[in-house]
């Protein structure tokens, strides 16, 4: 028996929500366990660097995407092909510095957030989605690229929209070792 056009689109869907509530229920339990917002954060960034440690051969995998030859070759890559294929979204990305390793991706929409109004007044510090900062900073480790994210605008905080920073620190040297 085949599948009707457009099933695969609405599991997609389906799915995605799944996550988003599930995501929601995992940081209110986190805000339970935890009295700072820090500390919550940190636990956020932790999970999202484990995810991203694994999910880098996923997406090697399943994009059939070439080595990145700079870091505005790989800002982009993050932005049009991983965050479309995880998340459903394509963030614009800018170039913040001129040492050209400086980025921002700058989501008009967020799919982490689709279900929250806004946070509590007394979890101002708290970084609802810095789990997606961990994604990107383990999965660039993988792939030889050190790198610090950070959020530095956020809708749920009133912001207009919703940037993530990537600063690329430096290439990992390739261990190369020569046979005597």
């Amino acid at each position: 028996m085949s599948q009707p056009p457009g099933r695969k689109q609405e599991n997609h869907k389906i799915s995605r929500e799944l996550f988003v509530l599930t995501y929601g229920a995992l940081v209110a339990q986190l805000c339970k366990d935890y009295e700072k917002d820090e500390d919550v954060n940190t636990c956020l960034d932790r999970m999202g660097y484990g995810i991203g440690v694994r999910l880098i051969d996923d997406f090697l995998a399943h994009s059939a995407v070439k080595k990145c030859r700079s870091y505005s070759e790989t800002a982009d890559m993050i932005a049009q092909v991983a965050f479309k294929m995880y998340l459903g979204v394509t963030p614009s990305v800018s170039c913040s510095s001129a040492a050209g390793n400086e980025f921002s991706l700058i989501l008009d929409k967020n799919p982490l957030v689709d279900f929250v109004e806004e946070l509590p007044a007394e979890r101002a510090s708290l970084c609802y989605c810095n789990l997606l900062c961990g994604v990107i900073r383990g999965a660039l480790e993988m792939v030889h690229l050190a790198a610090e994210v950070t959020f530095l605008q956020d809708r749920l905080k009133g912001d207009a929209v919703t940037e993530i920073g990537i600063t690329f620190l430096r290439k990992a040297e390739d261990r190369k070792h020569k046979r005597n």
